[in-house]
């Protein structure tokens, strides 16, 4: 619903119901659910019929500004730098993408004082196995998305075995990162490691 809403404040223009399920890869009767959700939560939404209609946000809404302190920052910073450094979560661009935005929200003064501050942490752990950049992100697609995917697993060296899977969770114990999935083909609950899977592809919605 946050990626609606944002959706929505892009472009102050109306976008019909069935424009924004397309976008979003989900039914109709979710897009009028989580509309009316919104609205309920205090969004001005609004409905035009007809040629050019659609829905809009009020032209005067604005999401209230996100401000940080520099002590908030750096602890962000840090943490974020510690994820990706060790590999823990296969969404390293996603997440150095959000702390480019959070540094881009502090005054001038604050970044210094956020360089001075991460740049005093040291952060000692295990990587994590690498994961090809490829299946890392078709697994965040898929996971944010709610998406299945087609997945070649490495059982062995010789033995590769293609799945139908939807992720459950992910979980992240020390060197390694385990998908929890259902086959779809098998309605069977399974767990793969995600450094042998070979390659991901991502599928339609249905």
């Amino acid at each position: 619903m946050f990626a609606l809403a944002e959706a929505l404040r892009a472009r102050r223009t109306g976008v019909t119901a069935q424009e924004l399920a397309d976008r979003f890869g989900v039914t109709l009767r979710t897009i009028y659910r989580d509309l009316e959700a919104l609205q309920d939560a205090g969004m001005p939404i609004k409905a035009d019929r007809g040629r050019g209609g659609g829905y809009a946000l009020d032209k005067n809404y604005q999401l209230p500004p996100i401000n940080f302190t520099a002590r908030e920052a750096a602890l962000l910073v840090a943490m974020s730098r510690f994820v990706v450094e060790q590999r823990l979560i296969p969404f390293p661009q996603t997440i150095t993408g959000a702390i480019d935005k959070v540094r881009a929200a502090l005054t001038t003064s604050a970044q210094r004082e956020l360089l001075t501050l991460v740049g005093q942490l040291q952060l000692v752990g295990v990587p994590a196995l690498p994961i090809a950049p490829a299946v890392r992100e078709a697994i965040e697609t898929a996971w944010f998305e709610n998406r299945a995917l087609r997945i070649i697993y490495a059982k062995s060296a010789y033995q590769l075995s293609p799945r139908i899977v939807k992720i459950r969770n992910l979980v992240f114990d020390r060197q390694i990162t385990l998908l929890n999935v259902v086959d779809l083909e098998t309605q069977e609950d399974r767990q793969f490691r995600v450094d042998k899977i070979q390659s991901a592809t991502l599928l339609d919605q249905a």
